[in-house]
């Protein structure tokens, strides 16, 4: 069993005065199950999954960890696409009181290897191939490395010990599940930090249900709706709103594996779907393909819409093809879900395109440099404090970093309050590319292309994105007497074992690079330089 220093003081001042619900997904499933057994859940995948039928999987699957030596507080690490077999992986690990740390799927050897020991997983469910990728494989090459590692079951697969295998065998089984304390850690979620190593946010049952009782109360969302969830259930996103909520709310889930626009468009359309939380290419996309097949989504009445830069345009545009215009923007991180609601885009349509959302849940307060509380509408680092928000990392030194003296977590992004009171973010303190909705580290790809022989110096930031909002840019320094070009060095970052995504998509040669007087590499600068090449290079609109 794992052990860290949770429940720090920052949370304390929220135990005893209801706001949280004290009942785990464990508890929730048999009342569901008992209520309405036949219910079926996930509505597109084949098996046709219940509440009845889930909850005895889960119990089965759990049965059997135990027969595993599994105990309550062990580490159970999940890397898998969305499919149905994550939510009673999920399930059982909160019967059994386990700590589950989803890792997405495109994370590879050098990121899945320092998750795995840095979490002390004691056992690993991986899917077998996905994308052509074969993740077995991959756990072989790191293996040697994880000696707490003690199990590895692939899911939909046949080299080795399977999910199914297990599922089956626990069947009948006699399992006494223990009493779980909704204070515990339940979820373990490795995020990109600015160091280049990533951050585990702790997150227990209590915080994780409190931001899904706040968001779908405020939007409208329950019984029976279908949520559409093509985010990765690894993420806190599509972790929350696609495996947690219907046990939480009773909302069913409409599971993609991989996004495609007009495959989204179908499934909205045969299973009622009202609502979905994404990431901003998705928006746009859906937008556009509603308006070639000539629908505009009766039933679809809520987008949340975040993760990554979000252009007001966009949001006016996507919510002009839709009969109700449901997209919005939302502010939040995995360490903070959703610090803003976003704004009812039919009632407050300029906020909802405009403004990152009103304030739901949170004390937030904006502050300069010397960590003062900044002038009503002035610019400030976005500090927050609530009853979702995470237990503390992983790494308690990384806890104190992160958070200010009186408990609020400092976000790194920079914003402002408008007089309507909705969030506005303008820039970001913290060294991260958003690409897409992924968080990447800027140190985690210098520090590969520096170990290159040709490179004296390199800097990474973000550079401006028609799609994914934000790509990745290398400003490098070549050493003396070498001449590197872009295809060695993409190619060189692209065999590290970082994911395929930390390549970097365009590469500038310097002589040097900007800084401050004291030394330091002044990457504002150089995202600004970036951004001006990117924008003289796009074509003039027609």
């Amino acid at each position: 069993m794992t052990s860290w220093t949770t429940s720090p003081a920052h949370l304390a001042r929220y135990r005893g005065v209801g706001l949280w619900r004290d009942r785990t997904i464990g508890d929730l499933a048999r009342v569901r199950a008992d209520a309405t057994p036949d219910l079926v859940v996930f509505p597109n995948d084949p098996t046709q999954p219940t509440y009845a039928s889930l909850l005895t999987d889960a119990t089965a699957l759990m049965a059997s960890l135990a027969d595993l030596g599994l105990r309550t507080g062990d580490v159970v690490s999940v890397q898998m696409p969305n499919w149905v077999e994550a939510a009673v992986i999920n399930l059982a690990a909160a019967i059994g009181g386990l700590v589950v740390n989803p890792i997405v799927t495109i994370y590879r050897d050098a990121e899945v290897r320092q998750m795995l020991a840095d979490s002390g997983a004691k056992l690993l469910f991986v899917c077998e191939t996905f994308r052509g990728y074969d993740y077995p494989a991959m756990v072989d090459r790191i293996r040697g490395a994880l000696p707490g590692l003690a199990h590895v079951v692939t899911v939909r697969g046949t080299r080795t010990v399977d999910y199914a295998d297990l599922v089956a065998a626990g069947r009948g089984k006699a399992f006494a599940a223990p009493t779980v304390d909704p204070d515990a850690v339940k979820l373990l979620l490795y995020t990109s930090g600015t160091t280049g190593r990533p951050k585990g946010v702790l997150h227990s049952h209590n915080t994780l249900a409190r931001v899904s009782a706040v968001s779908y109360d405020r939007w409208g969302l329950g019984e029976g709706d279908a949520i559409l969830m093509p985010s990765p259930v690894t993420h806190i996103s599509g972790y929350s709103n696609g495996l947690e909520q219907p046990f939480l709310a009773g909302t069913r889930t409409v599971l993609m594996e991989a996004w495609n626009a007009d495959e989204a468009l179908a499934l909205i359309e045969r299973y009622d779907v009202v609502g979905t939380v994404a990431a901003t290419p998705f928006l746009k996309e859906l937008a556009d393909a509603a308006r070639t097949k000539g629908t505009r989504l009766p039933s679809f009445r809520v987008f949340a819409c975040g993760g990554a830069a979000v252009p007001a345009d966009l949001v006016r545009d996507a919510n002009s093809a839709f009969a109700n215009p449901c997209a919005f923007r939302v502010y939040g991180s995995s360490e903070t879900p959703l610090i803003t609601i976003g704004c009812t885009p039919g009632v407050l349509p300029e906020l909802a395109a405009a403004t990152d959302g009103a304030i739901a849940d949170y004390d937030v307060r904006f502050l300069d440099d010397d960590g003062r509380d900044v002038a009503s509408g002035a610019e400030g680092e976005i500090v927050a404090r609530g009853p979702a928000m995470f237990m503390g990392y992983a790494d308690a030194e990384q806890t104190r970093a992160a958070l200010t003296d009186d408990g609020y977590f400092r976000t790194g992004d920079i914003g402002l309050l408008t007089p309507e009171g909705a969030v506005t973010i303008t820039g970001r303190k913290k060294d991260l590319i958003i690409r897409g909705g992924e968080n990447i580290s800027a140190k985690e790809i210098e520090d590969v292309l520096h170990r290159h022989a040709a490179v004296a110096e390199a800097a990474v930031v973000a550079m401006p994105h028609a799609r994914l909002g934000e790509g990745i840019c290398a400003f490098v320094v070549a050493r003396a007497g070498a001449a590197p070009d872009f295809a060695m060095l993409s190619g060189f970052v692209s065999i590290s074992g970082l994911a395929k995504q930390k390549t970097p998509e365009r590469i500038e040669f310097v002589a040097e690079l900007p800084r401050t007087a004291s030394g330091k590499i002044r990457k504002d600068v150089l995202r600004a330089r970036i951004r001006e090449l990117v924008e003289a290079e796009a074509p003039a609109p027609i």
